[in-house]
């Protein structure tokens, strides 16, 4: 028996073998690409499938090309003086042609309208580049389509930059992928809920790379997928043995990613191990405060960070392309190589100063006109916020380095929604400091402060002891802002005239103290507190000294977001109910500019009670709905007392009256699925009932009567049938079915049926 080989001739495009997934829009960019330009690059990191996208590109656009497609396959090949070879090889050009082969090249090209693809031009970058640049400016009907981790930088090149697979919480094509590889490998495998969770967290964990994907699929053949999942910490070593057809670069992840590093100057292959230490996006601030020293001076860290996002190595985002990123996969690669140098212990205390200085200058300027930008420099690297403190607790003898980073976060915490996670942390530095000491009583005061409006009762003794603590220690700022946060506990507990005394004893302390940040923190709250009691005059009187003391102009977001707030809501009880929205309105301008959810839900929470008291019932339910995640996200609660549980009731009462149950539930719901912009705009006028959605027909908003009839009709009887079988008049029919048709939002009775199918179905 023989076995004949049967190959493809040179250039021709290799026919699909295994199922294409997702990426339209990457295969629309290509095509609109090509039809703009002459030269366009594929690029991507490796294993990120941009040889699979350019060559179904190309099949999708040859028709375009009179002479078709030539693909030169170049992954192979080392010396790039043989690349006019090769390229001439694909053509079919003859051997014996005794002109050089870059002559023989163009001779045929002048006279043809092609697509040249140049795939895997990475590691010939320079001899693909000049290549291109001569066919283009030799030919008029060749367009060149190259694949690359970088861009060869031919004049008029379009990138086309190839992203991983997206992941999602219910799918997406990464898990479609593992899906259409796992039921290659065996045949019953299918993705349903029972392990839903487990290929979406596989998929994660390799960044939604299809090369990582696919060979995590092979594993299948001898481990369950729980187990694949469980033993990815490894990724490298166990992602090995993929397709004996496949290229060396792609059989195994790490010779994949060996490929990109072999191709790195050794100073990008160093930056590239030194950038390993974050674990989130970072800026070239973060990246010149962290990584430059010895071997790479501050000056060159610049053209190194060119070379790695150039070779994809590292991926700019963000809207003006001024944050970096490194994928998951990437990043180990470089943390190994980081042990090896001996610069791991370095980097990690490098990197965990830097964002003790960020935490400390937020918590230093707090009350700074550039707050929210502040604020909002911090939120972009939460993941290294979080990687600093994990990096304190777990060094030997770092536990007041631990306590100082999370002690100067107090607000971070709360500003983001991040209450729980905000305790953890003071859970983990009370542990390390039993005693009475100064860090375990900042840890209690600001525990308290989160737990406090996720009502926990456990945030009222957190608060109590930190007040112990520090008038054992006779520290005024810990002992005035115990005090602080013992009076928000209190109010939310109604338990208001402990909370009057606890609010008088830190106003004396902190006013000694000069504590500024928490003076008018407790402005705020005894201005709440004052409103809840029925002082409206008074809680006005202290809301407009908090204003006062932030100073006229101040564009601080926190404190007068907050004030604005309880403004709003005093003057609401008061009856002024026009001062109340322009309040109100400030405030959510502020808190939403901020960022701040919570403070953000508590003034989407009055608008809604103005909208309800001027008859704007679905506007006020649907900003109910809005708010409802904010509350949720946080795990916080409305106010955490009556009088602010019974405003929020007599809303819904009152929209429920006037509108029904199912058409409350159906504003509130989507209310709560909008963008926050949306909900801005529609509470500040800009978009005024055009956002809240009209009402949705359903078959049970028919009585009983007119669903009978409507079946009837849906059936085809006439109005006079109709008449006759529920022995009614026709007059009655004609009335029954105007109502039918307007209630259906259907033109005509003959889309009658559809429409109960759609509402029934």
């Amino acid at each position: 028996m023989t076995l004949a080989l049967v190959r493809r001739r040179p250039g021709e495009l290799p026919v699909e073998v295994t199922g294409f997934v997702g990426r339209g829009r990457e295969l629309t960019r290509v095509d609109e690409a090509l039809r703009q330009a002459r030269m366009v690059t594929v690029t991507g990191p490796g294993g990120v499938g941009k040889t699979r996208i350019a060559l179904r590109a190309a099949a999708r656009v040859a028709g375009r090309y009179e002479h078709g497609v030539c693909l030169v396959e170049l992954s192979e090949l080392r010396d790039p003086e043989l690349l006019p070879h090769t390229v001439a090889g694909c053509l079919g050009l003859p051997e014996g042609d005794s002109r050089p082969p870059l002559d023989a090249v163009l001779d045929h090209l002048r006279e043809r309208k092609l697509l040249l693809i140049l795939d895997t031009c990475e590691h010939l970058v320079d001899a693909c580049a000049m290549l291109s640049d001569i066919v283009l400016h030799e030919t008029t009907g060749v367009s060149v389509l190259a694949t690359s981790r970088q861009p060869l930088d031919v004049p008029g090149e379009h990138i086309c930059q190839i992203a991983p697979l997206p992941v999602r919480t219910t799918g997406g094509d990464a898990v479609d992928l593992f899906a259409q590889r796992a039921k290659a490998v065996d045949p019953a495998f299918e993705v349903h809920d029972g392990n839903r969770a487990d290929v979406v967290a596989l998929c994660r964990r390799l960044d939604g790379m299809p090369l990582a994907i696919e060979l995590a699929t092979v594993r299948l053949r001898v481990l369950p997928l729980e187990q694949l999942v469980a033993r990815l910490e490894d990724r490298f070593r166990l992602l090995t043995g993929g397709r004996r057809t496949a290229l060396p670069r792609h059989q195994t992840l790490r010779t994949a990613i060996e490929w990109s590093h072999e191709l790195c100057t050794g100073q990008e292959q160093l930056l590239w191990s030194r950038l390993s230490v974050f674990a989130g996006s970072f800026d070239i601030a973060a990246i010149e405060e962290v990584c430059a020293g010895g071997e790479l001076p501050r000056e060159e860290i610049l053209e190194a960070l060119v070379g790695l996002v150039d070779k994809s190595v590292v991926q700019r985002e963000g809207v003006d392309g001024s944050r970096y990123r490194m994928l998951d996969t990437l990043r180990e690669y470089g943390a190994e190589h980081l042990v090896v140098r001996g610069e791991q212990a370095q980097m990690q205390e490098r990197h965990y100063a830097r964002y003790l200085k960020l935490a400390e200058d937020f918590d230093r300027n707090f009350l700074a006109d550039d707050q929210i930008q502040r604020y909002h420099a911090l939120r972009e690297q939460h993941a290294d916020i979080r990687l600093a403190i994990e990096y304190a607790l777990a060094a030997p003898g770092k536990d007041h380095e631990a306590a100082a980073l999370a002690g100067a976060l107090w607000p971070y915490w709360h500003i983001a929604g991040l209450h729980t996670e905000g305790r953890y942390w003071y859970a983990k530095i009370t542990d390390r400091f039993p005693g009475p000491v100064r860090e375990r009583a900042w840890a209690l005061a600001q525990s308290a402060y989160l737990g406090a409006f996720q009502a926990d009762p456990k945030a009222l003794e957190e608060a109590q002891e930190c007040v112990r603590i520090a008038d054992e220690l006779d520290d005024p700022v810990v002992a005035g802002r115990g005090r602080v946060y013992l009076n928000l506990s209190l109010t939310f507990m109604e338990r208001h005239e402990e909370a009057a005394e606890a609010a008088d004893e830190a106003h004396r302390i902190l006013e000694e103290a000069g504590d500024v940040v928490g003076l008018v923190t407790l402005e705020t709250q005894i201005g709440y507190m004052r409103h809840l009691s029925g002082q409206l005059d008074a809680a006005l009187e202290v809301c407009e000294r908090g204003l006062r003391r932030l100073g006229e102009g101040s564009t601080e977001g926190w404190v007068r977001g907050y004030l604005h707030m309880v403004i709003g809501m005093a003057r609401f009880r008061r009856g002024e109910y026009e001062q109340s929205r322009v309040s109100g309105t400030t405030g959510m301008q502020i808190k939403h500019e901020l960022g701040d959810g919570v403070g953000l839900a508590y003034c989407l929470e009055l608008l809604a009670w103005l909208a309800g008291h001027d008859g704007r019932h679905e506007e006020a339910v649907w900003l109910l709905g809005a708010a409802d995640p904010l509350w949720a996200g946080a795990g916080a609660r409305l106010g955490g007392t009556s009088l602010m549980e019974e405003f929020h009731q007599r809303a819904v009462r009152a929209a429920q009256d006037a509108l029904g149950e199912h058409r409350c539930a159906e504003l509130r719901a989507d209310g709560a699925a909008r963008p926050l912009e949306q909900v801005v705009a529609l509470a500040t006028g800009q978009e005024q009932k055009q956002l809240i959605p009209a009402p949705r027909a359903q078959s049970h908003d028919l009585t009983r009567r007119e669903h009978e009839v409507a079946l009837l009709a849906s059936e085809g009887l006439s109005n006079r049938e109709i008449a006759e079988r529920l022995v009614i008049s026709k007059r009655t029919v004609d009335a029954h079915l105007e109502r039918i048709l307007a209630k259906l939002g259907v033109p005509a009775r003959g889309e009658i049926a559809g429409r109960l199918g759609e509402l029934d179905g």
